[in-house]
């Protein structure tokens, strides 16, 4: 797929790996490190680090996934931003994968800030940072394992179930099995992912009946008509058949050529329609679904950093 297919078909996904270029130049323009970045830089761009986090920068939830730590991070993660978008955007729509792809970067954030936090608690762990797009692409790559489980199709193709799982799985094993991956941000991308997707699946599988039921009306509705202009045309007799001997054949006779029409019941069509606006009209309140779900979903975010938030600072109280 050319930067110009991609920019017709998927214009968020296009937006976005733009984004991370972006940004990632303006860094290095700036006299970043492109292969190894410093903390005090990464924290300066937006990282997701506790401290700031889940102090007065909640921001860093957002703005941690646009930003990458060196080349070969932005590489890997543009790679499967552009594999998994190309895919999803045109089956989601752009608005749906947008919202889906910054849920699931913040719930990986705040995931990661929970996991964080608890591990100080225990006195097991130490604040530390995490950026990237990782969550947000998990969440995507989540939605399409679902969306392969519903068999929803892009372009009257459908996604390979077991290639996808198998593709997640390979990600998530990486991540645990090499140090320095952001695991929890990894896993709070792809649960939000799914729960957004199965709201999605829902909505096509309520669709999905809802044409098959108008269709099944109007297949039916069709057949009698038809059954009905037959019995008609057979129950039909003339009062007056004109006999060969009652004809006067002559040089000056006419014959007139008259077409029958068959009588439309316009009350009749008029039911029909209302009929199948009321088979489609639950796939049509059904697609409220997932923008409920994503907003239960922030609602739900809101709560979870306030509640870290003022956990830290009951303990920063509590020092004092």
């Amino acid at each position: 797929m050319t930067i110009q297919q991609l920019l017709k078909t998927a214009p968020v996904t296009t937006l976005l790996l733009v984004s991370f270029i972006g940004l990632f130049i303006m860094q290095v323009l700036t006299g970043v490190d492109a292969n190894n970045p410093s903390t005090e830089a990464l924290l300066k761009w937006g990282a997701n680090a506790l401290p700031f986090t889940m102090g007065d920068d909640p921001w860093r939830l957002v703005s941690s996934a646009f930003l990458h730590i060196g080349l070969m991070h932005l590489l890997f993660n543009g790679f499967a931003m552009y594999f998994f978008g190309q895919i999803a955007e045109p089956m989601f729509g752009s608005a749906k994968f947008l919202a889906l792809f910054l849920l699931a970067a913040i719930g990986g954030n705040l995931l990661n800030s929970y996991v964080t936090w608890q591990s100080i608690l225990d006195g097991t762990g130490q604040p530390g940072l995490s950026a990237g797009a990782s969550g947000g692409i998990m969440g995507i790559g989540a939605a399409l394992l679902i969306a392969a489980l519903f068999k929803i199709s892009v372009n009257g193709l459908v996604l390979n179930l077991k290639s996808l799982i198998l593709i997640m799985g390979i990600n998530l094993v990486y991540g645990f099995a090499v140090p320095g991956i952001d695991n929890a941000g990894h896993i709070g991308g792809a649960v939000t992912g799914l729960v957004i997707a199965l709201a999605i699946g829902i909505v096509h599988r309520q669709r999905t009946a809802a044409v098959i039921q108008t269709g099944a009306f109007e297949q039916s509705r069709y057949q009698d008509n038809i059954q009905s202009t037959i019995q008609n045309n057979e129950q039909t007799s003339y009062i007056e058949q004109p006999t060969m001997s009652n004809i006067n054949l002559d040089n000056n006779a006419h014959f007139d050529d008259t077409r029958v029409n068959l009588p439309i019941n316009m009350n009749d069509n008029r039911a029909d329609i209302i009929e199948q606006k009321t088979a489609a009209k639950p796939a049509l309140m059904w697609q409220l679904l997932p923008w409920l779900v994503m907003l239960l979903i922030s609602i739900g975010f809101v709560w979870w950093w306030q509640d870290i938030h003022h956990q830290i600072l009951q303990v920063l109280n509590a020092v004092e």
